[in-house]
């Protein structure tokens, strides 16, 4: 089984002295992610918009001998975006990784769909990365590292998921976009791609198909946040500096079955047969 805890796999000391950046870092995987990061040493900014919830992740950094602290800020401001970006350099001087997490998603058709549901998703989904790494990267070293969170929709979708599966695709093209942009300053842009991943809400949401979900995935699970966080470890350190523009899937396999029924079913077969 994967660990539950984002810390357990860490490496010690691999990000040490750096300042990280998580937006959305409040819960679910954005705390994963900022949790790994203090875990390996580095120096996190945690933020979203509940100061409760932020404040609780920066104790649990701290109580586990990391270093962090929390400045809310609301990804559909700019302004807000941008003292971000100062609080930061004002509290370490530069800013090292930028983790683009923050997220939110309507269940509507392109038709169902109003303005106010694109702004929601398009403000909080997409322009808010663009102007997170506009601020980040002036204060960046060479080395530095963005990552843009954006979700197996980007490449497959399903109905009445407009416009976040849209947004998401485009995540992918701004990687490629600012990775062209900042790699003469040596400054690296991924994207990670994430699938299923159970979080607070997830088992809620599937009910009764969660073991059905299980079954549609190759490796027989969902994802947690321990997943993303060492792929987000990983795509930040040194063996991945050579390493920019992509945009990696984790997703257990789920985006390569064409089929869901044939492969639950082949599943259960092969079980029974090494059973």
């Amino acid at each position: 089984m994967p660990p539950s805890d984002p810390t357990e796999n860490a490496v010690a000391d691999r990000h040490a002295d750096a300042v990280a950046v998580v937006t959305g870092s409040t819960r679910g995987i954005g705390e994963g992610v900022a949790r790994r990061f203090a875990a390996e040493g580095a120096s996190v900014v945690v933020t979203g918009r509940s100061a409760d919830r932020g404040e609780a992740v920066v104790d649990e950094i701290e109580a586990a001998g990391g270093d962090a602290t929390f400045v809310r800020a609301d990804m559909r401001e700019p302004a807000e975006i941008e003292a971000l970006v100062d609080h930061a350099v004002a509290e370490h001087g530069r800013i090292d990784v930028l983790v683009n997490n923050a997220g939110v998603q309507t269940e509507t058709t392109a038709s169902e769909a109003t303005l106010d549901d694109w702004e929601f998703v398009v403000e909080t989904d997409f322009r808010s990365f663009w102007l997170c790494a506009k601020h980040a990267a002036e204060h960046m070293p060479a080395g530095g590292t963005i990552l843009n969170t954006s979700s197996n929709h980007a490449f497959l979708t399903m109905p009445g998921l407009f416009p976040y599966n849209a947004v998401k695709a485009g995540i992918n093209g701004m990687t490629r976009a600012l990775a062209l942009e900042l790699g003469p300053d040596g400054i690296t842009v991924n994207t990670i791609n994430p699938g299923w991943i159970e979080i607070e809400r997830t088992r809620e949401e599937l009910g009764d198909d969660y073991e059905y979900t299980e079954a549609i995935h190759p490796v027989g699970r969902l994802g947690t946040p321990s997943d993303v966080a060492g792929v987000a470890a990983f795509l930040a350190s040194d063996d991945a500096s050579f390493v920019t523009g992509e945009s990696l899937l984790v997703d257990g396999g789920r985006s390569q079955v064409m089929q869901d029924n044939v492969y639950r079913d082949y599943r259960r077969n092969a079980s029974a047969a090494r059973d």
